[in-house]
């Protein structure tokens, strides 16, 4: 499981760093105008519907039904369920696309209401829309294909193609001038990624389990439990994305300034976000769905604990520094140009405020796994929209008090909210309990954050007393000494709290693999 962890981590973090690059370049050809503007409005409208539609709720539904039926029947039922669910994902996508088409400059007067004002950037809306949303229907054979993966415990393909999609966009940029505008070329990239992950996710698939094909839709009693599952499953991503929307909508009443601050913050929670957690989540439903069509509710449960411990493990270092020196992280990454050292302090103190949620972010996948392997996708739904009750609320509260901060901070409490209902349901219905391992290590890493805290504390003092201001690359050099020290003493502390425990699970291992010792041999017989 921590190899497949590795896997699906180490391609996300190539994403991001790829997704990055993508912006620089994003921003370097296309700036701040009008044709910018256009093609934001195409990117995300596809966006919105794949965050809704494909990789949100079918996932939830999909990977758990097909790890059950595989485990449980074998290859040729899981087959015809796919086969099944391809057909209509298939009918239904399309059908969603020629809507889309036809009507694009309805959904754009509705998506960008002040386009209409506008009638070239409308008209550029429209168009470049065309070119990007056929991507919705390649991205969501993308997730069928990759659900598939992932129930059979393979997971690189499907978490590198985002990577294409940041390449593509990135290729057709570089050669715009052969494209009408920029926005053009950006659009036609998405596209072009679009069948680039089509082919690299459905090869893989071909391979492992096989194409889906089309067949005669019918409602038996899988699908039909697919469709219960993933009516919650796209309620609860809808009203996500609509948090999202309503962030957006609030934060414009911020002062100039704010929302800068809101994005480069995210940025950086977003990363052990993505490459930790998700990547946990994304390995341990298949494997607790598997776990459990085979009876094994212990090693579930077993697997489950161990997902979390590593989740904490990974996730500990980033807690500490963003809660210690988040001013220093924002100086040395972004303070270029016309980023400020006020600028830098806005978005730390925004990081900061992130940041008290971050534990709960990170360990919400692992922990609604014991959900989702059920077949339940309504139980973590309904913490997901208290939650989001809860955050925008306080947002609004504390909107005027705190600016950017409050909406960092109520979105960080609303993810503890949905933690905690969605542990507290868990334990209600019997699906989770006190783990005593998991308890130890817990109290072990907290151990750890402390010292690293200790080690962060003092050489970000010492270095400050040290490098005076004015040096080149003064923050630079900070950060690249902080993240040295944080190493050393963060793993020591791991490798003196945990490296007995990890020999003694090692010595059990390897005497399991080597089998029982031989019968022995009668001095008599040793001939």
């Amino acid at each position: 499981m921590l190899g497949r962890i590795a896997t699906v981590g180490g391609l996300t973090l190539l994403s991001r760093v790829t997704g990055f690059l993508r912006d620089i370049l994003l921003a370097a050809v296309l700036g701040a105008g009008p044709i910018a503007d256009a093609f934001f409005v195409a990117l995300r409208l596809p966006n919105h519907f794949r965050a809704i539609f494909a990789e949100g709720a079918f996932n939830a539904a999909f990977v758990p039904a097909y790890a059950r039926i595989r485990q449980q029947g074998g290859g040729d039922p899981a087959g015809l369920f796919a086969d099944r669910v391809f057909t209509m994902l298939l009918a239904a996508e399309l059908l969603l696309l020629m809507l889309a088409l036809v009507f694009t400059p309805t959904v754009i007067r509705l998506l960008a209401p002040g386009f209409a004002d506008d009638p070239g950037r409308f008209a550029l809306a429209v168009e470049l829309t065309r070119i990007t949303f056929p991507y919705l229907v390649l991205v969501s054979l993308v997730t069928l294909y990759g659900g598939m993966l992932n129930a059979v415990q393979r997971f690189a393909s499907p978490a590198a193609a985002p990577v294409l999609l940041n390449l593509s966009m990135m290729a057709t940029l570089a050669l715009a001038v052969f494209f009408p505008t920029a926005g053009h070329a950006a659009a036609w990239g998405v596209l072009i990624a679009g069948v680039l992950e089509v082919l690299l996710v459905g090869a893989d698939t071909a391979r492992r389990t096989g194409l889906p094909r089309l067949a005669r839709p019918r409602l038996d009693a899988d699908v039909r439990a697919f469709f219960r599952a993933l009516g919650p499953a796209t309620v609860g991503s809808a009203g996500l994305q609509i948090a999202l929307f309503a962030d957006t909508i609030i934060a414009s009443f911020l002062p100039a300034g704010s929302l800068s601050a809101l994005y480069y913050a995210d940025r950086l929670n977003q990363l052990p976000i993505g490459v930790i957690g998700i990547a946990v989540g994304t390995v341990i439903l298949p494997e607790m769905a598997s776990r459990l069509a085979g009876g094994d509710d212990a090693g579930a449960r077993a697997a489950q604990a161990r997902a979390m411990e590593l989740t904490l493990l990974l996730s500990m270092p980033c807690l500490v520094a963003f809660l210690l020196v988040p001013d220093l992280i924002m100086l040395a990454l972004f303070s270029r140009g016309a980023f400020t050292a006020a600028d830098a302090a806005a978005a730390g103190a925004t990081l900061a405020a992130y940041t008290v949620g971050l534990l709960p972010f990170v360990l919400i996948r692992s922990v609604t796994a014991t959900f989702l392997a059920r077949g339940d996708t309504a139980t973590p739904v309904k913490a997901l929209l208290v939650s989001v009750v809860v955050n925008v609320a306080l947002k609004i509260v504390l909107m005027g008090p705190l600016a950017q901060v409050g909406l960092a901070l109520a979105t960080a409490v609303g993810a503890w909210v949905n933690f905690g209902l969605v542990v507290w349901f868990a334990v209600r219905a019997g699906l989770m309990g006190i783990d005593p391992g998991l308890v130890r290590s817990v109290a072990r890493l907290a151990v750890a954050a402390v010292l690293l805290a200790a080690a962060l504390f003092a050489g970000h003092h010492g270095l400050a007393a040290v490098l005076p201001p004015g040096r080149p690359l003064r923050h630079e050099t900070m950060l690249a000494a902080l993240a040295l020290l944080g190493a050393v003493v963060y793993g020591a502390a791991i490798g003196v709290l945990f490296g007995p425990q990890w020999l003694r699970a090692l010595a059990r291992r390897r005497k399991v693999a080597a089998g029982p010792p031989p019968p022995a041999v009668p001095p008599g017989d040793a001939g």
